[in-house]
């Protein structure tokens, strides 16, 4: 962090900016990246540079260097497609975390919620679905990734609109399938929130209030420049926004329910999916949702819930009991026990 007396004129004259690459710029890079590494004939580059918008050049280091691992770790001698796409989805969603223990009923509930965030974004004008998985990642308990079929440098009213429809899919499913709701939309509300208080403050996109700009940033005296927002508008226009805000933001809940509940059996099909295959692929959403059934194969290691734990107790417990009961039998009959006679 610079002083901003260090960059008075004169002082540091030249600025320059760099941005995150662009398909091409993405495609030099796993280009460069790949050399030193042993990747199969099959693999397409420019899938993969097409399918990362928005990585930087570590990420796709990263990347690179994730699949090679995934690779070793299966005594492959090159890496292939499909590691590349393993790692990329670690790079995108964090480390698979199967060792966490849930219930059946948080497990059947992230399966309902991922489903409905899928499912909204399938039908509204949202960015395609790359992947929908119930298996915890990070601080996530489930993940739906969406990723944009181009590069993206602005977004239209429309497709912010979709974009809070889509993060109220997923309370509106649990609400829908068990009448209550729990704390697992909290990071979804605060995103909703912000970009409806942006579409508001910073973007002009509210008709009743107009494009004006509120609240705009200013920065500090200290070093560093904390960002500071001082309200620059009255509390009567305060209220305005709030209103507007609210308004924006229940239209869209109002809407994803809609959707949700005319498309309820599309809804639980993607749910029942995943509980049974854990992670789901585009491919294998458009299949359910064309009324189809999945014919893989599903995984065959699978999350543990406590009830798993439970019965497999049970079954130690009853396999131990019969052990002992046998044990005794054979100490009370003595020689009997092998047919001896008097």
């Amino acid at each position: 962090v610079l002083d901003p007396a260090m960059l008075r004129p004169g002082r540091f004259d030249r600025r320059g900016v760099v941005a995150l690459p662009d398909m091409a710029g993405r495609g030099s890079i796993i280009a460069v990246h790949t050399k030193k590494v042993p990747i199969c004939d099959g693999v397409n580059l420019d899938s993969l540079a097409r399918g990362t918008p928005g990585f930087s050049g570590a990420d796709l280091a990263n990347m690179v260097n994730e699949a090679a691992l995934i690779a070793a770790k299966c005594n492959k001698t090159e890496v292939l497609q499909e590691d590349f796409e393993s790692a990329k989805d670690k790079v995108l969603m964090g480390t698979e975390r199967k060792s966490m223990i849930f219930s059946k009923h948080e497990l059947i509930n992230t399966a309902y919620h991922e489903a409905g965030h899928t499912l909204v974004a399938k039908l509204v004008n949202a960015d395609p679905v790359h992947k929908v998985t119930i298996i915890p990642r990070g601080r996530a308990l489930g993940l739906t990734q969406m990723l944009p079929e181009e590069d993206r440098y602005s977004v239209t009213k429309s497709y912010t609109l979709d974009q809070i429809a889509v993060l109220y899919g997923g309370r509106i499913a649990e609400d829908l399938k068990f009448g209550d709701i729990t704390t697992g939309a909290g990071n979804d509300i605060d995103r909703a929130t912000e970009l409806a208080r942006k579409m508001v403050c910073e973007w002009g996109m509210s008709e009743s209030i107009g494009p004006i700009s509120f609240g705009k940033k200013g920065d500090s005296i200290f070093l560093g420049k904390d960002i500071q927002q001082p309200q620059d508008y009255s509390a009567k226009t305060a209220e305005k926004i709030d209103e507007e805000v609210k308004r924006i933001m229940t239209e869209q809940y109002d809407r994803a329910y809609k959707i949700l509940k005319e498309n309820w059996d599309q809804l639980s099909a993607i749910a029942e999916a995943l509980i049974v295959y854990e992670t789901l692929s585009s491919t294998d959403i458009d299949t359910l949702m064309g009324g189809d059934k999945l014919t893989r194969e599903p995984p065959k290691v699978r999350m543990t819930t406590r009830e798993d734990l439970a019965n497999r107790q049970q079954k130690s417990n009853e396999e131990a009991e019969k052990k002992a009961k046998d044990a005794d039998k054979d100490t009370l009959l003595g020689p009997l026990a092998d047919g001896a006679t008097d």
